[in-house]
């Protein structure tokens, strides 16, 4: 199949790298997103962007217009307790859109399991593909259980629990089996679906070569990094209790670490095994996966992880009907003796290991407490220490503006009573460049006046400490990553 294909969920983890595998195999690509800006800078010149919601029918007809094949490769993973309806809706109206518009097949990319006992995510996930056949449209789904490469869940799990934590308190869920694949033979098998001979609707079940659990898989880490890791087991440590210490270690936060730890309660081994027979693809084993995450996790720059999907930030808010009468602003700025390229270079560094330039002790609290209400945290760092585009995610703030040397926006995914963000902009003058920031606010309610009000003092001393470090840093010329405020 050589026509038009369309990804969605372009910005996850799977789909980030499917459609530049795709561009590179020379295919026709269509990436389907909510916010076309965080897209449309990363893809090849031949890449069509469009916007689209999964949730509103009538955004997905342009989308699939002229379309042969459409990768599904979206779910509501990070939304609240109504995440089964929303992909149920999500997928009725993306299967309806795909048969008016004459789409040939879909494929989609479930999860595996067995049985009626299944974790309410994997019974979603289930169910979302029995949606979409009822669409008429043939599908081929695959359903896969943990995914291993740098970025993705499983892996940013497995890693920072091994890297961190020298003695571990496991519960019982660590020695369930699984069957681990490495993502690039999950991508082998998405694009090879495109060719697969398909009359009818089927369901293939992929794995790695290996049976292993989580536990296996964290001393195989462990292992290949020359780490000593002991695992002491205990019975009690319920879902929810173990998603909140994940979330304290790693960059998982609560929400997101509960589902995962639910539907790794139960086996996720391949019982059928015709996809082998099928697809000419055979997977590697668990030490080969691991090895390759390694060996790209390694390098600067991974070309997607799990939370760079817009999804990993929750259920985006919806305004609709809010009134903001109240915005509050807070800026100020710094003249340096550097042009604006060198003025711009802190900024472009914020966030991840560089930190926030002052009183990075602060920024972690603040990022333990969004974590205890069930927000993102701070962990998820930044998938490059250098690179910035619109649509990554960056610590607990979302990348909404970039300009090279000259703006960046950030909008706040943290759980706030309104909404919030921060905003660097470098302007050049005679001599050389003033540095701008500013941090504005637009509250709900009381609520949210008291927490201004209350916030202000410590944001003057925070706002005002890290403009002086990066006007210092700009001007010196050195990274100042290592540079904490005691």
């Amino acid at each position: 199949m050589n026509g038009l294909v369309l990804v969605t969920g372009a910005t996850g983890y799977v789909g980030g790298r499917l459609w530049r595998r795709l561009e590179a195999d020379g295919r026709r690509v269509r990436c389907l997103g909510r916010r076309r800006a965080g897209l449309a800078s990363q893809v090849g010149a031949a890449t069509e962007v469009v916007e689209g919601d999964m949730l509103k029918a009538e955004t997905l007809d342009h989308a699939l217009a002229g379309v042969d094949a459409a990768y599904y490769l979206v779910h509501s993973m990070g939304s609240g307790q109504d995440f089964e309806e929303q992909d149920r809706v999500a997928a009725r109206n993306f299967g309806s859109a795909a048969r008016m518009a004459g789409v040939q097949r879909i494929i989609y990319l479930g999860g595996l399991g067995h049985g009626e006992d299944l974790s309410p995510h994997l019974r979603s996930r289930h169910e979302v593909g029995e949606v979409l056949r009822e669409s008429g449209v043939p599908v081929i789904e695959l359903r896969a259980s943990i995914v291993l490469g740098s970025g993705s869940l499983s892996f940013e799990m497995i890693r920072a629990l091994v890297e961190r934590l020298p003695i571990m308190i496991t519960p019982r869920w660590v020695e369930v089996k699984a069957q681990p694949i490495a993502i690039d033979d999950l991508l082998a098998y998405l694009i090879a679906a495109l060719n697969v001979p398909l009359t009818e609707s089927r369901v293939f079940e992929i794995g790695g070569g290996d049976c292993v659990s989580y536990g296996d898989l964290m001393r195989e880490y462990a292992r290949q990094r020359g780490l000593r890791r002991a695992m002491i087991r205990v019975p009690f440590l319920t879902p929810k209790l173990s998603s909140l210490w994940l979330g304290l270690v790693t960059p998982i936060y609560a929400r997101v670490g509960r589902k995962l730890i639910e539907s790794i309660k139960h086996p996720t081994v391949v019982r059928d095994p015709s996809a082998l027979e099928i697809f000419p693809v055979r997977p590697r084993g668990m030490r080969d996966a691991i090895a390759a995450a390694i060996r790209n996790e390694e390098r600067e720059v991974a070309e997607s992880r799990w939370y760079d999907a817009f999804s990993s930030g929750g259920e985006g808010r919806s305004w609709t009907g809010v009134r903001f009468h109240n915005r509050f602003i807070d800026s100020r700025s710094r003249a340096v003796d550097v042009g604006p390229e060198e003025a711009f270079a802190p900024i472009r560094r914020i966030g991840g290991e560089t930190g926030w330039y002052a009183y990075d002790w602060l920024w972690r609290l603040r990022g333990f407490f969004d974590l205890l209400v069930g927000g993102v945290g701070v962990r998820r760092g930044r998938s490059s220490p250098e690179r910035i585009h619109v649509g990554d995610a960056l610590d607990f703030w979302r990348v909404e503006a970039y300009e090279p040397n000259r703006l960046l926006r950030l909008s706040a995914e943290m759980k706030l009573p309104g909404r919030a963000w921060l905003e660097f902009m470098v302007e050049p003058r005679e001599g050389g460049a003033t540095i701008r920031q500013t941090a504005l606010f637009d509250p709900i309610g009381l609520a949210g006046l008291a927490y201004w009000y209350l916030a202000y003092p410590l944001h003057r001393i925070v706002f005002s400490r890290m403009l002086d470090r990066i006007a210092d840093a700009a001007t010196t010329g050195r990274r100042r990553a290592g540079t904490r405020t005691r």
